[in-house]
């Protein structure tokens, strides 16, 4: 978390599957009580509504600033950041973004959506926040996460943000960002842990708890019997040449560009997928975009005074 004239600047990456700031990440999830929770952990009380996060899983929605739930997702998000920090109280810049093709039309909602309460007070795990929300900047996904490195770069690169939603898709030529040559597409990670899902039910008669089906697509194998993980390894493969199809569906070339990938979707590509690893480089850090969200906002407001 940056900080400039006293006003703390927090990244918040609004993802299907998780929220993410500069230094912490928290599943999508999020249930409803009238009454206090019996078990404690990620409790946010706000507007007298409890509501635990990290319970169930949020359906895809390509208009965000639709669903209330992101908006308690987002004081969540800050509360978590704030508290590693130890802090209570602060005036607050939000840096956010939003799929590559959809910030044109959807940029200027989705801030007012986020700063729809200038000063807000809630509790998050026992704790009460007070923040005074004084500006947000929103980036196209995916982009931030590189922009760091874009010193790197050499030729044509294409960019591939793989979340549990959409694959966001952009080339980037001599370190600078095509915007014409931006795509997104309905093809997250949750496509595949539904399809693996839905194999195994159809293929045993049972049903396989969601978690260990992200635990084979995000190491690889779990603590089960053989034919279940072939089933599994097997929708995960077909995933990863989906992906790779989707792809060159925009004109990739291993031979003539190299491919960067960010998201959840790295992970299946590591563990399924049959690629050249000297041209395809997989960026691990779950939080590498809401870091460049940060970093990106932090240099704007610098340049402004």
């Amino acid at each position: 978390m940056r900080e400039l004239r006293n006003t703390k600047i927090i990244a918040v990456d609004h993802g299907y599957g998780n929220m993410k700031t500069a230094n912490t990440v928290t599943p999508t999830g999020i249930k409803a009580y009238e009454t206090e929770p019996i078990f404690t952990g990620n409790i946010l009380e706000y507007n007298g509504i409890y509501y635990r996060i990290g319970e169930g899983h949020k359906e895809f929605i390509p208009d965000k600033a639709m669903d209330e739930e992101y908006y308690l997702l987002t004081l969540m998000a800050i509360a978590r950041e704030l508290n590693v920090f130890s802090i209570r109280e602060a005036d607050v810049h939000l840096a956010a973004g939003l799929p590559l093709t959809w910030i044109r039309t959807q940029r200027e909602a989705f801030r007012s959506y986020l700063l729809q309460n200038p000063e807000v007070r809630y509790l998050f795990n026992g704790k009460e926040y007070h923040l005074h929300f004084v500006g947000c900047s929103l980036y196209p996904q995916g982009y931030p996460a590189i922009v760091n490195q874009l010193g790197d770069f050499k030729g044509t690169n294409l960019l591939a943000d793989i979340g549990n939603g959409t694959m966001n898709i952009l080339y980037i030529n001599n370190k600078k960002a095509q915007e014409s040559r931006c795509w997104t597409e309905k093809l997250g990670v949750n496509q595949c842990m539904i399809a693996a899902k839905n194999a195994v039910l159809d293929k045993f008669g049972v049903k396989i708890e969601e978690s260990t089906v992200e635990q084979i697509l995000r190491f690889g194998t779990a603590d089960i019997s053989a034919p279940y993980l072939d089933c599994i390894s097997s929708i995960a493969r077909q995933y990863v040449a989906e992906l790779f199809s989707t792809l060159r569906k925009y004109e990739y070339n291993p031979d003539l560009m190299r491919l960067y990938v960010i998201g959840g979707g790295g992970c299946l590509i590591r563990n399924f997928g049959t690629y050249d690893k000297s041209r395809v480089t997989i960026i691990d850090d779950i939080c590498a975009t809401a870091k460049g969200y940060e970093s990106l906002a932090y240099m704007s407001l610098k340049r402004r005074g």
